[in-house]
């Protein structure tokens, strides 16, 4: 098994057992944790400084993943994600009410993304279930972009850092709402 695979397996592993994570994406570093365990969304939210009323993004390695938890989408929906995944644009779409207010914010929507990011894509694969994805940061500071500035700001705190360099530094990924098609960011 090589290094990247070990890494991986590691970092699968603090997540399934409630872990916080650090890890590379699309433009920066993001910070993940299983969205159904209370207690480590609300250790990313504190570590943040982020008040739980704006929810988090949810990545996945595809769609499907999501299904679960979505709305019934039309077909022209569907093809509007998929044509912009996988990459650097989170979708806001309707959920069913099965996903807890600490990951939607309370709303009726939440926001999602198939990552375009190897690493990000294969640890979701690993999970087989969405993964947080928020900047790593704290509210108000510049989101890390290389894995010691993860550490330099946040690295006591977290369970495991992926290392490995993020695909454009410094640019977060587009937000849009599916259903309206307001951008925004």
């Amino acid at each position: 098994m090589n290094i990247r695979a070990i890494a991986l397996r590691k970092a699968a592993k603090q997540v399934k057992k409630g872990g916080v994570i650090a890890y590379p994406t699309e433009g920066v570093f993001g910070l993940g944790c299983d969205p159904f365990n209370e207690d480590a969304v609300t250790r990313i939210l504190q570590l943040k400084g982020r008040p739980v009323e704006k929810g988090v993004i949810l990545i996945a390695s595809e769609l499907s993943i999501f299904q679960p938890y979505l709305v019934e989408l039309t077909d022209e929906q569907r093809q509007r994600m998929n044509s912009s995944w996988p990459g650097a644009t989170t979708w806001v779409v309707p959920h069913n009410g099965s996903l807890p207010d600490w990951v939607t914010g309370g709303r009726d929507n939440v926001a999602i993304r198939v990552s375009g990011h190897p690493l990000a894509r294969t640890l979701c694969q690993r999970l087989q279930m969405p993964l947080v994805s928020t900047s790593a940061n704290r509210s108000g500071e510049p989101a890390a972009t290389t894995d010691p500035e993860v550490k330099q700001q946040l690295g006591s705190e977290l369970d495991y850092v992926l290392t490995g360099k993020v695909l454009t530094p410094g640019q977060s990924s587009q937000i849009k709402d599916l259903i309206t098609q307001t951008q925004y960011r």
